[in-house]
Order: C-alpha cells, then structure tokens, then sequence
C-alpha cells in the first residue's frame, strides 16, 4: 500500500521553502527593501549633493504635498487613504513608486478585460430564472435585493428548491467529500489557496488518480504561494503525469510578479456540475484536525446540491481559461442537473478583485443593515475598514445582537494585535466578542435573525475584501440554518467572553504590535 501511495504522488512534496523565501516575495518584503532604499538614497543626497539640498528638500516637499492632495481626492477606501498618506510622507520618492505599483494595477489591465470578456460570455448560459426571483421577493424584498446587486456584480443567479448540508467542522467535510468523489463520472474541479501532502490530500489524491483512469475529467488549481511553504515549483507538472490537468494560479516571482496583490483564495469543489463544497478549509492536515498546528482547528463548509453548483462550476471555469484563448464553457454547464425539493434559496458568488465592486464586505454589510434581532459572525481575522466597523457598530447601537466569535490562538501574530486595535470601539458599542480558546477560528460564517446566512472563503481582513479572489454561498430559509445557528452557540461555550477590562491586560506586545501595524494594515 506504501508503495502505492508513492506511485499515485502521495510523496511528491519537497518542504522546508519557507522562512526568508515568504519574506522576500511578501508584501512586507517589497516595503522594507524600498525602505532601505530610500534611506540609502537619501544618506548619497546628503552625501554628494550637499550644495544643492535646499533644492532638493524643495522638490521633496513639493512633491509630496502634490502626492497627499492626489490621495485625499482619489476615491479609494478613506482607512486605505490614511495608511497611503503615511507611507507617502515617510518615503516620499519610493512610497509614490509602491502606491502606483500596488494600486495602477500594472500589468493588469489585460487581465481585468479578459475576466470581464468570460463574465460576458457565460451570461446567456445561467440565467435568471424569473420564478425564484419573484418567490424571493415576495418573501423578504431585502434579500431579493441584495441578490439583484450580486447578479449584476458578475452574474451569479439565485436559486430556489436547493439542497445544502452544513458541516461544522473540516473533518466533516472531508467524510463527505471522499463519498461525493467516489460517485464521479463526468468531471471534477477542484481550486484551493493551500494543498499540501498528507493524510487529506493523499486520500483524495488516490481517488482522482483512479478517477482519471476511468475517464473522469480531473482539473485542478491552486495558488502560487503554495510554491513558497507547500509545494514545489513542478508540482503541477508531477501531477499531469499521473494523468490531473494542474494549473498553478500566479506563480510567486520576487518583486515584480503581476498578480502581486491578487491572490485566489477560493474554496471550491466541483464534481459533475451536480454536487459542490465551498467553505474555509483547504486540502491540508490541519484543516481536519489530523494533527495540531494552532489548537483545534475551527472551520466550516456547505455542500451544495442541485442547479446552483453550476455557478461554482462556472466560477472554476472562469479562473481555469483566465490564461487561456480557446474556452469550452458549455460541454461542463449544460450537464443535466439532478433536481431537489429543499426550501429556500440559494446565492453561490464570487468577489473579483479586478474590479470596482467590494462585493463581499457589501453582503455582509447589507445584512447587518437589514438585521432585526442578531447577527452571528465566526471569522479568522478582524482587520477592519471604516465602513464595515461603522455597520457592526451601527447594528449594535440600534439594539442587533452582534457577536463575533475569533481565534484564542493566532495562526499569524500581527492580525492577532491589529483585531485587538477594533475591540475597544466594537465593545462600547454594544458588540459582543468572543476568542475560541480551544485554538484557531479559520471559518467565514455570517447568520442572522434565523432566516439568512453566507458561508464561504471571504475574511474580515483587507486582503479577503480588496485583494483576493474570493466565493462564498449566500442562503435565505434553507434547512441547514438552524444547524449553522446551533453550531455557533455551541462554538460561543468553548469562547471566552471579552471585556474593556480585559483589553488593558492583554500582553504589552500585542497592544503595541496592533497599535504600530494599524497604520499599514491595508498593506499587510
């Protein structure tokens, strides 16, 4: 069996490409060296030029003053104006390169019009179907609201009549996921932000090994930052020889690499255009607890059954052919769909970074707007921006309760520090938070007043809400959402509840970390 599991790729990975190798292709990375650029050029000023620096302190100024009134009237996030203007005024030469650099989108125009081409061409394939529009805006015209935004974000229809399991925990979904890929005979699309070799990813790397010799269709996409911790830089090529058509989104390349803000950190399992799963976890042992790496790992995940996994199947499709001139949409969206009977509806969608549309911090805004009686939020991360501070602070203030469950133990530090800069202002509010002792919260669930609920891949950080590639699962009166209510009290009993009290003794270097790094959190 050992000698099996070699042969199917189970030992292909090659570890230990972290440590100086994440620093350099970070975006921390890129600041700090354009930081000792600076300085360097600066002390060769002073150095060389030291009859002229009158004038050069002149141009300095005058061009940052130019540099702060082009920020203050661009239309960017007011929270991303200030960390710029901060930068800007520090490095005022090479903080103008790095804002053009992150925020021009070079080399992404092509890019942006080739994903807008697809959005396009896959519109007249899902459609709206006019009945459940009508039947949801009969039932709550909020809702039926948010989804016509949605729809007219990149397409993404409702569904109605649509079954969706919930699972509490990534074991859960791994159980299920085996079951649902054994029972493949067309195709199966798999896109991850994190693969890496285990007992997960060896399982199921068995069965699509065995899948491929059936006949089945086995795609798979994973993002290029897995070339720096997981994966080696062939990877793609290892798994094209065990028969998986592989593709590596944005491989990482220092300093210059055209997808350096753009990551894809979607979820999706496609199998047959009948069954698909979106959540938090990814393919890697710690999302199932087969062994400790933060505590226990919290995260969630849906499965989702019927018509509405086409749109996961078309979000694949559309990051699949984003480099690619001959595209094949139809022979995988119009596979028959097994129907199903369940109540309520169902919104699969994704968020684009390429365009204007913030689309995943918009839900869940526009839920906390509409909510009468609660709002329940599981999330990883607390890196707010004004606007969505401003909502949950709202829906506190007119009597909502809010409550966000976060991770007792951190799997990155300085987010650790920078959710503890929100609290004090969330806590006078009214909004209640808690951190999972236990270990790390890694799942997205939003859930309010009993009747609407998102479970996806979107955090509430910067990089989920502006940077990423993202997709969730949008659900209004579906039978899971009394298990995804119960799921997170039973998370809340294992939390500890803080207080303002307790902020003042949280560790001095957690205080000042988040109070240091707040300036660029839009940045990290």
């Amino acid at each position: 069996m050992k000698q099996d599991s070699k042969e199917t790729g189970l030992y292909l990975l090659k570890k230990g490409k972290q440590g100086i190798f994440r620093m350099i292709f970070s975006r921390s990375g890129l600041i700090l060296v354009l930081l000792t650029v600076q300085v360097l050029f600066l002390f060769s000023i002073f150095h060389w030029f030291e009859e002229f620096l009158p004038h050069i302190y002149g141009g300095v100024v005058i061009f940052t003053v130019f540099m702060v009134l082009y920020l203050l009237n661009s239309s960017m996030d007011p929270t991303a104006k200030i960390t710029w203007l901060v930068v800007v005024m520090l490095l005022p030469v090479f903080g103008a390169l790095l804002f053009l650099y992150t925020q021009k989108n070079i080399g992404h125009r092509a890019l942006r019009d080739h994903y807008a081409q697809l959005n396009n061409e896959t519109q007249k394939i899902l459609m709206q179907d006019p009945k459940a529009e009508k039947n949801l805006q009969k039932s709550d015209s909020g809702a039926a609201a948010l989804t016509r935004y949605v729809r007219r974000s990149g397409c993404y229809p409702v569904y109605e009549h649509i079954a969706v399991t919930y699972f509490p925990l990534g074991e859960d979904k791994f159980k299920e996921m085996l079951i649902q890929l054994e029972k493949a005979e067309h195709f199966i699309f798999l896109e991850y932000f994190i693969v890496n070799e285990g007992e997960m990813w060896g399982k199921i790397l068995e069965i699509l090994v065995r899948k491929v010799k059936e006949g089945v269709d086995v795609r798979m996409l994973y993002d290029g930052t897995c070339e720096l911790s997981t994966l080696p830089h062939d990877y793609p090529q290892r798994l094209r020889r065990l028969g998986i058509q592989c593709k590596m989104f944005a491989p990482i390349k220092p300093f210059v690499s055209t997808h350096y803000n753009y990551r894809d950190h979607r979820k999706i399992l496609v199998i047959d255009g009948n069954v698909a799963f979106n959540g938090g976890i990814n393919l890697a042992d710690e999302y199932i607890n087969a062994y400790e790496k933060y505590g226990h790992w919290k995260d969630t995940a849906v499965m989702v059954q019927g018509e509405a996994a086409r749109s996961f199947t078309r979000m694949f499709l559309h990051m699949w052919f984003l480099d690619e001139k001959e595209k094949d949409f139809e022979s995988f969206l119009n596979i028959p769909i097994i129907p199903q009977v369940e109540n309520g509806f169902v919104m699969p969608y994704g968020d684009c970074p390429l365009d204007k549309d913030k689309v995943g911090e918009q839900v869940y805004m526009d839920m906390l707007n509409r909510a009468q009686n609660y709002v329940h939020i599981m999330t990883p991360y607390l890196i707010l921006d004004g606007e969505l501070e401003n909502s949950l602070k709202y829906a506190a203030e007119r009597g909502v309760d809010v409550r966000i469950i976060l991770p007792g133990i951190p799997d990155k530090y300085i987010p650790f520090a920078l959710a503890l800069t929100h609290y004090k202002s969330l806590l006078n509010s009214g909004v209640k938070i808690y951190e999972y002792t236990p270990g790390f919260v890694h799942a997205k669930v939003f859930v309010c007043d009993d009747r609407e609920a998102v479970v996806g891949t979107i955090n509430l950080d910067y990089r989920s809400l502006y940077h990423h590639f993202e997709c969730a699962t949008y659900m209004w009166g579906t039978s899971c959402i009394p298990k995804i209510v119960e799921d997170f009290n039973f998370t809340q009993n294992k939390c500890r509840e803080i207080t303002v009290d307790m902020i003042s003794s949280e560790p001095l270097k957690r205080r000042a970390l988040g109070f240091i790094a707040k300036a660029a959190a839009p940045l990290l």
